[in-house]
């Protein structure tokens, strides 16, 4: 006789049940995954490599390495100076000290490289982490930007040696242009100097804010070509976004300013050698000065909204032809501020790393020749910044500038050439001599950002300061070019530069 089912069935035992299936599910994944990772970590013949940084971007490089079997680099340790993560394992990988645990560490594991995985780091770290890497006989591999990676705009494969650039720059300024540069948006932009180090960077950074029109004018083809290619994919030069013109030529600039109507106008064009414009001061009055005066002149024709002529630290305090020219060039676009009441501005900066014959690709020359590696004075120091985050500043300034106004950047501590002079003979593992010149006439031996009597507040970025500097109308150059004919034509420049000429 069959008996009725108990009605005290456990109630637990459907929650129980799914848990242990649950469980099981998991642990089968995990035991999956464990296996299929195994089965795709780097060969053995694949380079012991180093790790330096166990945070979330040695996380990710970790991962990256022991999912490929095909991986150059095979992890065989983390390296991190915080203590608390001392005795971390991430991915199996252990951390093994800190950076001035790396030659025991490289001694023991066998490593050959050393990959540097902190993310926004600045260069007294990697400057000290490059310094134990050489001690260690380890390779320093540097990586492409974390989000580049996860946005798969970057792989492993882009890593590469580190760089003196790297040594040198600074943590770029956060300079937030995604929120501040839709003045540029839906606007013509024009760019002079666009064949240069600056310009075709600006170029290249400007197209990220979908202006309506980027017109590109340069009086060198060459470089035009060479923007052309990095920005379309192309050179054939037979297309209106680019334009062949030389600033010195008046005439022409206002054709091209009432044929196009650029709403915005960033000036990069000038000479910049200061030695060369020491021997050819003319040629510094013509380009930097007349120069600026046809593309102001051609912008307030039209009606330009937004004007950023790009000056340098050599205008404040001025000691040589270039910085006269330059500062000359600020106190011009100061007065056509105010005589448009619109944003006219000038941006000044340091020594722009990597930019055309400034000083690392010259030093670069020198060593691969042999040397020797020439040193204006041993104690000269100078202001850098990367090309990418001066043209940040400059497409800020346009948007935070006030009229008028010089903007800028907080460039940190200046760099001791001497310093970097050394460092880069040791990383190309020749005997360099370095042979000291004596400083040029007009050159400083330490570099100023502010000038005497220039009041610099701070009122929207912390890193970016404001200045105004008396402005000067083109009616006072009248008769200056005659001056500049005779034997004192850089003391004339000098003059009309600091306000002391035509009083």
């Amino acid at each position: 006789m069959l008996t009725p089912a108990s009605d005290d069935f456990p109630r637990s035992v459907p929650f129980i049940g799914l848990l242990i299936a649950f469980v099981l599910m998991a642990g089968m994944r995990l035991l999956h995954r464990v296996l299929q990772e195994r089965d795709y970590r780097p060969s053995e013949e694949a380079t012991p490599t180093l790790v330096y940084g166990a945070g979330h971007l040695g996380q990710h490089v970790v991962q990256l390495m022991n999912r490929d079997r095909y991986s150059p680099f095979r992890p065989v340790g983390l390296m991190d100076d915080d203590p608390k993560k001392q005795r971390f394992r991430l991915h199996g990988v252990p951390v093994l000290g800190g950076c001035a645990d790396l030659s025991n560490v490289a001694r023991t594991t066998g490593a050959e490289v050393l990959i540097f995985a902190i993310a926004r780091a600045d260069t007294d770290l990697l400057r000290a982490v490059s310094d134990h890497a050489d001690l260690a006989g380890l390779r320093l591999l540097v990586l492409p930007l974390l989000s580049d990676i996860l946005e798969g705009k970057a792989r492993l494969g882009d890593l590469r040696d580190v760089s003196i650039e790297d040594l040198i720059g600074r943590h770029p300024v956060d300079t937030e242009l995604e929120s501040i540069a839709s003045f540029v948006t839906d606007k013509r932009v024009l760019v002079t100097g666009a064949g240069g180090s600056i310009g075709s960077e600006l170029c290249r950074q400007l197209l990220r804010f979908s202006p309506s029109e980027i017109i590109m004018l340069d009086r060198d083809e060459t470089g035009l070509q060479g923007t052309q290619i990095s920005i379309s994919g192309h050179g054939l030069l037979d297309t209106n976004e680019v334009v062949l013109a030389d600033i010195r030529d008046g005439a022409t600039i206002e054709e091209i300013f009432k044929a196009r109507a650029p709403h915005v106008v960033f000036h990069a064009a000038a000479l910049k050698h200061l030695p060369m414009l020491e021997q050819y001061p003319h040629e510094a009055w013509k380009t930097n000065v007349l120069g600026t005066v046809n593309v102001l002149n051609a912008a307030k024709a039209v009606g330009v909204e937004t004007f950023v002529n790009i000056s340098t630290d050599k205008a404040a305090n001025p000691t040589s032809v270039l910085g006269y020219s330059k500062r000359l060039g600020e106190r011009l676009t100061a007065w056509f501020a105010k005589e448009t009441n619109l944003t006219y501005l000038s941006v000044r900066f340091g020594n722009v790393i990597g930019s055309r014959g400034s000083m690392l690709p010259t030093f670069t020359a020198q060593i691969e020749a042999g040397g020797p590696v020439t040193l204006t004075h041993p104690d000269v120091t100078r202001y850098f910044m990367t090309i990418p985050e001066a043209c940040q500043l400059v497409i800020q300034a346009g948007a935070i500038g006030r009229p008028g106004e010089v903007l800028i950047l907080d460039m940190g501590e200046p760099v001791r050439i001497l310093d970097v002079a050394e460092r880069m003979i040791a990383k190309s593992g020749r005997e360099i001599k370095i042979v000291v010149t004596g400083l040029r006439h007009g050159e400083k031996l330490h570099e100023e950002l502010v000038g005497s009597g220039e009041n610099e507040e701070r009122p929207i970025h912390p890193k970016i300061s404001h200045t105004e500097i008396p402005g000067l109308a083109p009616s006072e150059l009248v008769g200056a070019e005659w001056d500049f004919a005779e034997a004192e034509q850089e003391q004339a420049l000098g003059e009309i530069a600091n306000g002391r000429r035509f009083a």
